[in-house]
């Protein structure tokens, strides 16, 4: 394979470019939430290509900050830098222009964004370290991730009124609920390294009320968005079919069984994402 097509399908692995179905469509429920229509294209585009520096640099960050960790684990070992397929130059230059892209996006967006744009920036270099010292990483990369949807609010409007604030909050507690049952898949070694997690913290047992009490809470908190907004009834449908998608997640799984992890874990939260955008766009196209 020529290094013509070979990089560009490395980087992309790199940065799991597939788990942008989960971050994504809450920065587009965010844009059409705050204007309860659908946004101009204009606003639209800039928001995904600033998405898509913001998430292409926190991912090439973590792994070049952690890519001691990921080669002494054999689930992360032959990941693009400890596998040799990557170098720490060219990752770093993928952040250096992931930034850039980044950077520039945020200044075609609303002028206070300008002002705002290391905020996200600060999260991604210090969520990779928390591991080392706390269990509370998952709720750090929960709040990375909910300002996806705060900050496509404030992009467009300018102001930050408590809906976008609990619209991000939601958010929050349910990327950090499905990254706790991620930390399933790692107990073991991370125990072993001296790593934190819920999982290594309060066990398996631990880490699945963990992960039910977030994910409740995500179910509340997208409630109180659509009171708040005075949201119509396509709005709570979409909130039943998260309410029900996360009880199934949780379904597939339990103490004693694993086996289905990885489909509780990257299916349904897929689904989960696509459906609510859809049925938020729906609201917004009435």
């Amino acid at each position: 394979m020529t290094a013509v097509v070979a990089l560009p399908r490395r980087f992309a692995s790199l940065v799991k470019i597939e788990h942008t179905v989960f971050a994504l469509p809450f920065a587009y429920i965010g844009a059409l939430l705050c204007v309860h229509r659908i946004p101009s294209a204009h606003d639209l585009v800039w928001i995904t290509l600033a998405m898509l520096g913001a998430r292409s640099l926190a991912m090439g960050l973590n792994r070049v900050i952690d890519a001691e960790i990921d080669a002494r684990n054999p689930r992360t070992a032959d990941r693009e830098l400890p596998a040799g397929r990557l170098s720490r130059v060219q990752v770093i230059v993928f952040c250096a222009l992931a930034f850039s892209l980044y950077l520039v996006s945020c200044f075609q967006l609303a002028p206070i964004v300008r002002w705002l744009w290391p905020i996200p920036l600060v999260g991604f270099v210090i969520y990779p370290y928390l591991k080392r010292f706390t269990w509370l990483s998952h709720i750090w990369l929960g709040i990375v991730d909910g300002l996806a949807p705060v900050g496509a609010w404030v992009a467009i409007t300018g102001r930050l009124p408590w809906e976008a604030w609990a619209l991000g909050a939601a958010v929050a507690v349910w990327i950090a609920g499905f990254d706790v049952f991620y930390s399933l898949f790692d107990r073991a070694v991370d125990a072993d390294q001296g790593l934190h997690s819920v999982a290594v913290r309060f066990g398996v047992a631990g880490a699945f009320w963990g992960a039910r009490l977030l994910h409740a809470l995500t179910v509340v908190l997208l409630a109180a968005v659509g009171v708040g907004l005075h949201l119509g009834w396509l709005y709570w449908i979409g909130v039943g079919v998260v309410a029900a998608l996360l009880a199934y997640e949780h379904s597939l799984v339990n103490p004693g069984d694993l086996k289905r992890l990885d489909a509780a874990f990257f299916t349904v939260n897929g689904v989960i994402s696509v459906l609510f955008f859809a049925f938020v766009l729906a609201e917004a196209a009435i």
